[in-house]
């Protein structure tokens, strides 16, 4: 597993809503080992806050589920070199090939598209 990343000024405010390790699995109806098993099998991505609590952002996910594509995007970033901050703030940073931001066109499933574009990072 990588470095967990630090929520810096930058992050924070391109994220806006973030979610405690609990409140995902509320959410997901996990318990909280197995959220922080996806935080291990980098299927999902959290943050360490100031108070040193992970949070998760809250865009991941959608209704009692991680947003569907989010999983695979990560292992194409994490495979293209980045590290979990890039990784985050590549996903909420707007790109007007998509257009909107990544995180935003996995939520209208256009997974395919998102990674193309993270694919081309490597090259």
């Amino acid at each position: 597993m990588g470095l967990v990343a630090q929520i810096n000024p930058v992050a924070d405010s391109l994220v806006g809503e973030w979610l405690s390790l609990p409140e995902v699995a509320t959410r997901l109806g996990l318990p909280i080992s197995r959220v922080k098993q996806l935080l291990r099998d980098r299927k999902l991505l959290a943050v360490t806050r100031p108070n040193g609590d992970r949070a998760i952002p809250a865009a991941f996910l959608d209704g009692e589920q991680v947003v569907k594509g989010l999983s695979s995007t990560l292992t194409v970033l994490f495979d293209c070199g980045f590290d979990d901050e890039e990784a985050l703030r590549w996903l909420f940073t707007a790109d007007e090939t998509l257009p909107g931001t990544p995180i935003d066109a996995l939520y209208k499933h256009r997974g395919t598209e998102v990674n193309r574009r993270a694919q081309a990072l490597a090259f």
